[in-house]
């Protein structure tokens, strides 16, 4: 949908004024150009708690998600702000444009460039990512068993490869079908 988002909680006070129905929101920390994001009254630094008429909950809380990078060495830091921002900004991998794979579906493109720009480090892929899929792969088997319509929403990085969401979904007997 072309939104990038973080989830937060919500103090307290504006859950109580807004009688709000969750204590967390997504958010809203980009939107990219010509999506379906960019086509809604959405905004940088917004927060979503709701989707039509859906209370919206992360697949992880905000300490979850941050101690993904508490504990890091001086050194593993250093390997994540280099394997993140200057392949990000490269745009284009081994003549694979990422956006383009985004946008077609192609979680595989995706999963071999993401696990390419870990090569160095890649205990760095197994903390952000595998480690990150396996703790949301109950949750979303939750929802699934659940009979309620839920929509997730995760980066591309974490559905494909043979620790990627579709694939550990499908070795629980989930049936994927890409729309």
């Amino acid at each position: 949908i072309g939104v990038a988002g973080q989830n937060v909680p919500l103090h307290r006070r504006i859950v109580r004024f807004f009688n709000l129905p969750v204590e967390t929101g997504v958010l809203v920390t980009g939107i990219e150009p010509d999506s379906p994001g960019a086509k809604t009254d959405l905004t940088e630094g917004g927060v979503i708690v709701e989707a039509a008429g859906k209370p919206i909950a992360g697949l992880e809380s905000a300490r979850e998600h941050n101690d993904v990078f508490t504990g890091l060495t001086d050194r593993q830091a250093e390997a994540l702000l280099l394997t993140l921002f200057i392949n990000a900004g490269r745009g284009e991998n081994n003549g694979v444009n990422m956006f383009q794979a985004w946008r077609h579906g192609d979680a595989e493109v995706l999963a071999s460039q993401t696990r390419d720009s870990f090569r160095d480090f890649p205990t760095m892929a197994v903390r952000m990512l595998d480690a990150r899929n396996h703790n949301w792969i109950p949750k979303i088997e939750n929802y699934l068993r659940s009979g309620q319509v839920y929509f997730v929403v995760v980066g591309a990085a974490h559905m494909g490869g043979s620790s990627g969401l579709l694939a550990l979904l499908r070795q629980g007997g989930c049936k994927i079908e890409q729309l």
